[in-house]
């Protein structure tokens, strides 16, 4: 009896002390940042590198074959290389573009960049021009509603017009993400959640939700009236109260959930690191606070670290951080309860991570040179962020069970030839994917106050877009055909730590496909599943 008594005593004081760990930031288990929250996979740690304005044909409309050009970096297909949906002969030759004069000088076939041509003009990538350039189904109309151009070197008249739109990269230049695609998973049938812009894209993957404008200022062109008293966000526009946010633009405020919500509720650890964000910091070229700059040696532009239409959760009262208060300790990044309100710079995930503090849920948004979006950033600089931030995950314990995603928020306009799925209808004056005033689909989604009833100028899927998953758990050189499309990120983390728990409101995620078939769980786990490459040139380093 004695001897029984002492077991339960002592499990008891064990379960009062693992209770008191739990809320102790220098206890080990609090800084292993959600290492024993429980998943439905064996993914404990996941990154999704959020990057900027890219369709997938203008990354991998011919992968997995590259020219090849002197001089250039190489890339070469491994064996037995699975083919995606991509720029067919046929395509590549006789496009529908090419035939329709309503594109101008600009109706041209697709063309190939190389290296020394990665700074391109940035394209058109509206709510309503994406649309139009659809043209119902026979994707023809790139150039005239979503292309723009500029010189190139070694360009004809053409592809510096409005033909420009018809560009696209291969391997000899999206080096790094070939071989990604090589040595893990891909899917070739990935869509953004609605057409439009960067901050539609970024509010779909939180919350797969652009209705519930609840607050906006100057925001005349941004938002439609959705058809039941609110208004739905179709374009670009700042959080309302984000300190670095413009004085004289479009802001808006959202509301309704996101997936920080529901993390938090189950003391989940997350948080959403972009670049600039820390106003403390004073970069080598002097710029500080909301103006800190880094220019681009590829495209020659200077352009601010932070971007805030780009930073989703600065929308949500629940989880913004209006004033970029930093986090008060590194133990304490990815958190509840701290300052930051998860929240934070891209340097605080190398600190975080470093001090085995990784949230369990991580969004990585690069300065804003690195994010990949044409005009001010490109795919040299892009490659040089993702693979540092891939190579350092790599060399570390968490690596085992961390799966990075690799997505885009909007395809920037630029050509892709796979027409999207018609999942959520609308009808709005500035709907024209099946004619004037409409995007007809097969059903609509409701608002987050409409009572259930369907709001308009949520048109969706939108474009095609490139989505990557790097991981120990991942499939190797494999392509996923699996209907997904950016909340489906959102799913993932909803159905791994929140037992399906889905954010209602009408969301997205209840239409979203699994990203699951780009992972092989039943696999034995491999620690040396990891591809190092070299952060200028994307191509395989030898020696780690």
């Amino acid at each position: 009896m004695r001897t029984r008594l002492a077991v339960c005593l002592a499990a008891c004081l064990l379960t009062l002390s693992v209770a008191s760990s739990a809320q102790d930031p220098h206890s080990a288990d609090f800084n292993r940042g959600g290492d024993h929250a429980r998943t439905a996979t064996p993914i404990k740690h996941l990154v999704v590198i959020f990057q900027e304005n890219v369709s997938f044909d203008h990354y991998f409309g011919t992968y997995p074959y590259a020219q090849n050009l002197r001089g250039e970096p190489r890339f070469y297909p491994a064996p037995f290389t699975p083919k995606v949906n991509g720029l067919t002969p046929a395509l590549l030759a006789n496009n529908p573009n090419a035939s329709n004069a309503g594109n101008g000088v600009g109706a041209i076939n697709p063309f190939r960049l190389s290296p020394s041509q990665a700074a391109t003009a940035d394209q058109d990538h509206d709510y309503q021009p994406e649309q139009q350039a659809f043209d119902n189904g026979k994707m023809d109309l790139f150039p005239e509603f979503t292309g723009s151009g500029e010189t190139l070197p070694g360009a004809s008249a053409a592809q510096d017009s409005n033909g420009q739109v018809m560009a696209y990269f291969d391997g000899n230049t999206v080096t790094a993400m070939w071989n990604y695609a090589q040595h893990f998973a891909m899917s070739d049938n990935s869509y953004g959640s609605t057409f439009g812009a960067s901050t539609q894209g970024a509010i779909n993957l939180i919350s797969g939700q652009t209705n519930g404008v609840v607050d906006s200022i100057a925001a005349g062109g941004v938002e439609v009236a959705d058809g039941q008293g609110g208004y739905t966000l179709i374009s670009d526009a700042d959080p309302t109260d984000d300190v670095c946010s413009t004085s004289s633009g479009a802001r808006v405020h959202m509301g309704g959930k996101n997936i920080g919500d529901l993390l938090n509720a189950k003391g989940i650890t997350w948080g959403f690191f972009e670049g600039g964000f820390d106003l403390s910091t004073v970069n080598a070229n002097g710029t500080t606070g909301c103006a800190r700059s880094t220019l681009s040696t590829v495209t020659n532009t200077v352009k601010a670290d932070y971007i805030p239409h780009h930073q989703p959760f600065q929308y949500y009262t629940s989880t913004a951080n209006p004033n970029h208060t930093r986090p008060t300790s590194v133990a304490m990044i990815g958190h509840q309860g701290d300052a930051a309100n998860h929240q934070y710079d891209i340097n605080d995930f190398y600190a975080a991570v470093q001090a085995h503090n990784m949230p369990a849920v991580s969004f990585l948004k690069a300065p804003g040179y690195e994010d990949g979006h044409a005009g001010y950033s490109d795919p040299l600089d892009e490659q040089t962020f993702v693979t540092t931030v891939i190579n350092f995950l790599q060399k570390q314990p968490e690596w085992r069970d961390t799966a990075v995603v690799i997505a885009y928020d909007d395809s920037d306009g630029w050509y892709d030839h796979q027409a999207s799925p018609h999942v959520n209808g609308s009808q709005t004056s500035d709907d024209s994917l099946t004619g004037t005033g409409q995007c007809e689909a097969r059903g609509t989604l409701s608002g987050i106050n409409s009572n259930g009833k369907p709001v308009q100028g949520r048109c969706g899927f939108g474009p095609r877009l490139p989505m990557l998953v790097i991981s120990p758990w991942a499939r190797h050189n494999y392509v996923d055909h699996t209907l997904t499309d950016q909340t489906s990120i959102t799913r993932f983390i909803e159905d791994n730590w929140l037992n399906a728990e889905r954010l209602g409101g009408g969301s997205y995620d209840t239409l979203s496909g699994p990203i699951n078939g780009m992972f092989d769980f039943n696999a034995p786990f491999a620690m040396n599943n990891r591809l190092f490459l070299n952060e200028s040139t994307g191509e395989p380093e030898s020696g780690h």
